[in-house]
């Protein structure tokens, strides 16, 4: 067989298998409507080390989301909602591979840095890590919180435009109220579309 044909047949599968992982970053699964439930639940999306230490947010805009976050945590504790962390692990092989090609190798499964930063590290009272950007992929989360009762989630973390808004989407697909505290959150880009979408699926902004 032609050597070129080889290549190109190579080439091709290899796109193919990545055009796949990027697929599975960004998709956003749906579930089953969760019915009526009572509980509130605080989300924290992504507040690692490799994020919030090294990622591109500037230090003021990080000094007002801190404040944010801490004031939410404070009142789920004081209300007694339960807190729950999710960690960003890249390990399907093509997302891993995206990840190393495209995202400096940031949060690749067994990398440094994927654990919470220190400043929220004693903050959840349950951590899921997730490996795309819709928290609710793997299952995991989806049952912690059928187990807690809960129905509504407040939402801070990062990145808004990619996993906060990713996992709000996935969590109106099951019927969950949803909303995003916005001084909580950190982009890295114009956040304006994002917004939109997410207000067109019942997401409530504060």
């Amino acid at each position: 067989m032609n050597i070129a044909i080889v290549l190109g047949a190579a080439l091709f599968g290899g796109l193919l298998w990545l055009g796949y992982g990027v697929k599975r970053i960004g998709s956003v699964s749906s579930g089953e409507p969760i019915g009526d439930r009572t509980s509130s639940a605080l989300l924290l999306v992504d507040l690692q080390k490799v994020f919030w230490d090294h990622g591109p947010y500037d230090d003021a805009a990080k000094h007002l989301a801190l404040a944010s976050i801490l004031k939410e945590v404070t009142a789920a504790k004081e209300a007694g909602h339960p807190i729950i962390a999710v960690r960003q692990e890249w390990s399907i092989p093509s997302t891993k591979a995206l990840a190393r090609l495209t995202m400096k190798g940031q949060a690749v499964k067994g990398s440094p840095g994927t654990e919470l930063a220190d400043v929220f590290a004693s903050a959840p009272d349950h951590t899921i890590v997730k490996r795309v950007q819709d928290a609710f992929e793997t299952g995991e989360l989806d049952a912690l919180l059928k187990t807690l009762n809960v129905g509504t989630l407040r939402t801070v973390g990062l990145d808004f435009n990619y996993c906060v808004q990713k996992t709000a989407l996935a969590a109106r697909n099951r019927s969950f109220g949803v909303t995003i505290v916005k001084n909580g959150t950190l982009a890295s880009a114009p956040t304006n579309d994002a917004e939109k979408r997410m207000a067109s699926r019942g997401v409530s902004f504060e």
